[in-house]
């Protein structure tokens, strides 16, 4: 038998017809059911196979044989498969590769017997030749599973299914890998062909390979977080298996299975399916706690705290642009372990099930950690150690079990404190911090104040450890201490502050930007109280004599511009002696910066984005602390200018920031910022209209809350940029989902600021917004930015009121969500704005608005006497006895009614009720009362 080429190049051999009608007749002839003679036509296809290009036939006939039936297709695929066997060895390469070229296209074709068989082939052909001889094969099933077309996917996840069951580990490991890579995604042929994928998963859960049982692991866990429901039939092997691996001598495998705790708790998924498992799971967490003997840590803990830190010691800091509003995110606990392992993993996962089962773990796991407390001896100080880890790892979980003995525990932490092991000493700091909030709240009673500074003198000894991760704990555990202490460290100040700075003459590189974070967390703390001549002359020579030091390129400053930024807001006009050269020092980095940026050997320095945001921050600082005080050091600068460029600026860190201190500037200074005020606001609008919203969303909420500063500063001044601004926030107020909560708020607020400013412009408009726009009102706590949105309200329903009427029960929602309005001339407003309506809606229409109201939200409106809930038996001024003043008043209207036209007895009215300042109901036309 002989090609069209004499079986040559891949890429141009073709079938003879003879060669192929012959074979296929003969597949025809042995698949017949009336066939006598299988063993003749068996005998002449072996025969066939010993011509070179037999194998070339049948790959052409199972992809390209479109006349024949499937059956025959199919049949000349497990014959390839066969020869494959035996031939593929000594097979020519051009043979090879015209079979590999063929195969390829049969994952996307529409019949599925057909895309299965070549799977096999595939298989069979990696599994012989290896993955080295068809490099590009994982590469196209790839491809194929990132293609839309669904026939495509599902062949290649046949293949690599296969492929799971391969005999080599490059293989299984590569295929398993490539699929895995797909869960989050989920495309919907991975999701058809999950039973299959499961199957793979299960086969392959005890490999030889710890590479491939890692996969397994990781498969199961992101399985867990996005698509648990497939899980749920087999969750009980999954638990069982996954309670094994975690204990695998490999261990990364072993923290992969340990992911699993963590995220099967993420996803809420119904706590009884791993409730029974508990007394397994939490001894094998306990033992996996203790640090492993090559862990890094170890040799880390020996270092001496006087030794230079090399420049790879310091790892990238990350500086927090200015935010204004309520952050979405939770603060992170510090990272006490530099590196992810399986001792963090399942510390981890503890303190997820703590959360989760909350103190019906305390029966298995407290006799483990007393036991591992109790061990004695140097060479059990890992237990130990571990232990300590356990306590704080449940701190938040199991609190309400722990409360009643932590007096005890707290007391048995403290002498650990001076443990001869550091690991042990640095583990105390944070197992202490954990419990923070509970040992704050003890300060009343004497037992807990002698505890408190116990703690906080253990902590401070800490700080001046010689050892530099025991000094790293003991600095992030004070930090955390100080924030719930607050006002309680005032009495301590002079001690703390005498500490901080020694350890800021004693600390390395690295730990002295911790010992910045804490001088700056105490400085957020105790606020005012810091501004005194005593502490300040402990704390700022040390501080202005780096600051001194460092040039403006250094990157050392940045934690010292985020220091300065805390002290500035705390001192508050104390800071004044010390605002000059710092001012002028981030004015300087700024330009800089800016001019690094386009010419860095002109600048004298490479651009670093980091400097500009931490001087804006800094300057935004000094405006927080100063106030109106910072108004001549803005007047002698190039500030404006600086911030207008920043607020243009490509980096959206550098746009946050630079929109925080507009606002800030806003407040205190804004004549300075009149002669651009159209550019600053046109700019800030633009961050608020922009299809990367969700991307830039902390860009878009400072420069939302920068416009409403502006606003309740420049007032008619805003009204070029109102309604461009207007048609910004609602869309923000309409579609809120995946949004941040900040945004929404500062949206609703700066509308309500534009509406108070500019009533006339905005009401025409309110009709379209109403609705969201009180829902996000109702979600504001009471402060005087609320009250500014209601004023806008108040402003807006006085200029149109049958703008609100479509929205009444939202505003009425909205109104009941004030605990108090503290102003009271608002809170006259709103009751006016309700009696208006009250008395605009006729016919049972204010009190079937009313009845669609819940019952907490008619209870709370009773303060504003109004939607008829006020008892019958009630007076004309709604109680039944009346102070004198209230019956003159009541005269005075009575007399004006009689006497003066419309258009002037309201005006009088008014003043009336200005100077006596009641609300009262007068009768109407009929008799009703309006």
């Amino acid at each position: 038998m002989a090609s069209g080429t004499g079986g040559g190049e891949a890429s141009t051999w073709q079938p003879q017809e003879d060669g192929l009608r012959e074979i296929c007749g003969l597949l025809e002839q042995q698949m017949a059911p009336t066939s006598d003679d299988k063993s003749m036509i068996w005998q002449r296809l072996q025969h066939y196979s010993q011509f070179p290009d037999f194998n070339n036939y049948l790959a052409f006939i199972l992809a390209r044989a479109e006349g024949k039936s499937v059956e025959v297709r199919q049949a000349a695929g497990l014959l390839l498969k066969n020869n494959l066997r035996t031939a593929l060895k000594t097979m020519p390469p051009s043979n090879q590769q015209y079979i590999k070229s063929e195969l390829l296209p049969c994952m996307g074709v529409a019949d599925r017997q057909i895309r299965s068989t070549a799977g096999t082939i595939i298989s069979t052909f990696v599994q012989i030749g290896g993955v080295g001889g068809w490099p590009e094969l994982l590469h196209a099933l790839v491809k194929c599973l990132d293609s839309n077309d669904a026939n495509h996917m599902e062949g290649a996840m046949d293949a690599l299914s296969k492929l799971f069951q391969s005999t080599h580990t490059t293989l299984r490991k590569l295929s398993l890998g490539s699929v895995n890579q797909y869960i989050m995604l989920m495309p919907t042929v991975l999701y058809l062909s999950m039973d299959k994928y499961l199957q793979g998963l299960f086969v392959l859960a005890n490999d030889p390979s710890p590479e491939v049982r890692k996969l397994v692991c990781a498969a199961f866990v992101q399985l867990i977080e996005v698509r648990s429901a497939v899980l749920e039939p087999h969750l009980r092997n999954v638990i069982e298996y996954m309670l094994l691996v975690n204990k695998d001598t490999d261990e990364e495998v072993a923290l992969e299975a340990c992911e699993f705790w963590s995220a099967y708790c993420e996803a809420e998924l119904p706590p009884e399916n791993l409730r029974e498992f508990l007394p397994r799971l939490i001894p094998i967490l306990l033992s996996n706690m203790a640090y492993a003997d090559d862990d890094e840590s170890l040799l880390e803990a020996e270092e001496d705290g006087s030794l230079p830190d090399r420049d790879q010691d310091l790892k990238p800091r990350f500086h927090s642009s200015r935010f204004h509003g309520s952050e979405d995110v939770e603060d992170e606990d510090d990272d006490i372990v530099n590196v992810w392992n399986l001792r963090k993993c399942s510390a981890a996962a503890l303190d997820f099930l703590s959360n989760v089962f909350g103190d019906e773990i305390l029966p298995t796991l407290m006799p483990i950690v007393q036991a591992k407390l109790s061990a004695t001896g140097d060479e059990a100080w890992k237990d130990r150690e571990a232990a300590v880890l356990a306590l704080g790892a449940i701190g938040e979980g199991c609190i309400n079990g722990l409360y009643p003995h932590l007096s005890e525990i707290v007391a048995f932490l403290i002498p650990l404190l001076d443990d001869k092991f550091p690991l042990i000493r640095s583990i105390s700091c944070w197992t202490l911090s954990r419990f923070s909030k509970y040992i704050v709240q003890g300060i009343s009673h004497k037992e807990g104040h002698d505890q408190f500074d116990k703690i906080l003198m253990g902590l401070l000894r800490r700080i001046l450890d010689d050892n530099k991760r025991v000094q790293e704990a003991a600095c992030s555990a004070f930090a955390t201490l100080e924030e719930e202490a607050a006002e309680e460290l005032g009495p301590r100040l002079d001690i703390i502050l005498q500490h901080l700075i020694c350890a800021f003459g004693k600390y390395q590189r690295r730990n002295l930007r911790i010992v910045y974070d804490a001088i700056g967390t105490l400085a957020d703390a105790v606020g005012g109280e810091l501004n005194q001549p005593k502490y300040l002359e402990i704390l700022m020579p040390p501080l202005i004599a780096k600051w001194q030091q460092l040039s403006n390129s250094d990157k050392d400053l940045f934690p010292l511009l985020e220091c300065f930024t805390s002290i500035a807001q705390a001192l508050g006009t104390g800071f004044s002696q010390f605002a000059q050269p710092v001012f002028q020092r981030c004015i300087n980095i700024i330009q800089t910066q800016q001019l690094a940026k386009i010419d860095p050997v002109s600048a004298g320095a490479q651009y670093d984005k980091e400097f500009i945001v931490c001087s804006l921050d800094l300057l935004s600082g000094l405006a927080e602390g100063l106030g109106p005080g910072i108004e001549s050091l803005v007047s002698q600068s190039s500030l404006r200018d600086l911030l207008l460029q920043c607020c243009m600026d490509d980096a959206y860190d550098v746009r946050q920031s630079a929109f925080a201190l507009l606002g800030d500037l806003a407040r205190v200074c804004p004549v300075h910022l009149h002669s651009r005020l159209p550019e600053f606001l046109d700019v800030a609008a633009k961050q608020l209209n922009t299809p990367k919203l969700k991307e830039t969303v902390s860009v878009a909420n400072n420069a939302c809350w920068a416009i409403g500063e502006l606003a309740i500063k420049v007032h008619k001044e805003m009204s070029p940029v109102v309604l461009t601004v207007v048609s910004c926030l609602v869309p923000i107020l309409q579609r809120p989902e995946g949004l941040n909560k900040s945004l929404i708020e500062n949206s609703a607020i700066t509308l309500g600021r534009l509406a108070w400013v500019c009533p006339e412009l905005v009401s025409p408009h309110m009709e379209h917004f109403m609705q969201p726009w009180c829902i996000a009102l109702s979600m504001i706590r009471d402060d005087i930015e609320k009250e500014d949105a209601f004023r806008g309200l108040c402003a807006m329903v006085r200029a149109n009121p049958s703008g609100a009427l479509n929205s009444l029960v939202f505003m009425c929602k909205a109104i009941a969500s004030w605990h108090e309005i503290r102003s009271e001339d608002l809170h006259n407003e709103v009751c006016q704005i309700l009696h208006g309506y009250k008395q605009m809606l006729k016919n049972g229409a204010w009190e079937q608005c009313m009845s669609a109201l819940e019952q907490p939200v008619k209870d709370r409106l009773l303060k504003y006497q109004v939607h008829g809930l006020v008892s019958e038996n009630r007076t004309l001024f709604g109680t039944k006895s009346c102070s004198p003043q209230a019956w003159i008043a009541y005269g005075a209207v009575l007399c004006l009614l009689n006497f003066l036209p419309h258009s002037s007895l309201l005006q009088n009215i008014e003043a009336i009720y200005l100077k006596f300042k009641f609300t009262f109901w007068l009768p109407g036309p009929s008799g009703e009362r309006c």
